[in-house]
């Protein structure tokens, strides 16, 4: 659907924002930031995942101040506690029991910058999730494939831990960890990328896939 004009990186090592974009035609190269991510004191969920999303593209992009940077952090919230990855099995099984039968948030940052270009646009998008009701059984069952282990919330939607879904209230790229229309509108805006059919004002398309 979309031709790169521009070189562009996506700044995740997350596959889940990577196949998204791949799905679009889209061609980028990898550069997995390397920050700290701890939340700071009293920080509220929509700050935190701002701050992550734009940290991460400082961080790629002053390694590549040419370079048109994408970056993404993804949180669950419910009952105003931020849910990031978990570090245990145990603590999965907790977080998947403590949405059980309930609706949450989930929350991605998402960030375009060119440190050359003096770009920086940070955004954020919310979706409602509700889970069915299931028992510790489940939770256990699905933690045990090792897949909640490197989702926020401990769980991916686009995967097994559909089935713990019922309903979504918004944006489903979003849930998945990438709010494609919206970054897709960035890149767009600023001329990253082009839809096909679309001529470009000159120059190669970049492939850096």
């Amino acid at each position: 659907m979309f031709q790169t004009v521009k070189q562009l990186i996506l700044a995740s090592g997350s596959p889940r924002r990577r196949e998204l974009l791949e799905k679009l035609g889209i061609s980028f190269s990898i550069v997995v930031p390397e920050i700290d991510e701890s939340q700071l004191t009293g920080e509220s969920a929509q700050d935190y995942v701002l701050r992550m999303a734009q940290i991460k593209g400082s961080d790629v992009g002053n390694r590549n101040p040419s370079a048109w940077i994408v970056s993404a952090d993804t949180v669950v919230i419910s009952d105003g506690q931020l849910l990031t990855k978990p570090e245990t099995p145990e603590q999965a099984v907790e977080m998947l029991m403590l949405l059980s039968g309930r609706e949450h948030q989930v929350q991605t940052g998402f960030c375009l910058s060119c440190l050359d270009e003096g770009v920086s646009i940070v955004d954020s998008c919310i979706s409602l999730v509700r889970f069915k009701s299931f028992d510790i059984t489940w939770a256990r069952s699905y933690v045990a494939t090792g897949e909640p282990m490197d989702k926020a919330g401990g769980y991916g939607i686009q995967d097994r831990g559909g089935v713990l879904v019922q309903t979504v209230n918004g944006s489903y790229s979003n849930v998945v960890g990438l709010p494609l229309a919206e970054t897709v509108d960035l890149l767009s805006r600023f001329g990253v990328v082009l839809s096909d059919g679309k001529e470009s004002d000159g120059g190669e398309v970049a492939d850096n896939g």
